[in-house]
């Protein structure tokens, strides 16, 4: 496992990060390792996403028939 360390972190950005963390019931250590891990984890993309949800709408489907078209006068 590799190591970070994060140089001058403002204090509102650790009191906020420490706030969260115990939100969570976890450390700060294991609140930065689960930011991180999320913001790099891969993730399809939008059309992906959409495509998946709208799978339980798909079916057969029947037009109705059409009528003949109107003649138009164009005079």
């Amino acid at each position: 496992m590799a190591t970070l360390t994060i140089r001058n972190l403002p204090e509102p950005v650790r009191r906020s990060l420490k706030e969260r963390a115990a939100a969570h019931n976890r450390s700060m250590e294991a609140e930065v390792r689960a930011i991180l891990e999320d913001s790099v984890a891969p993730r399809a993309d939008f059309i992906s996403r959409w495509v998946a949800s709208t799978e339980p709408l798909r079916g057969d489907f029947e037009l109705p028939e059409r009528s003949p078209a109107r003649s138009v006068e164009l005079s």
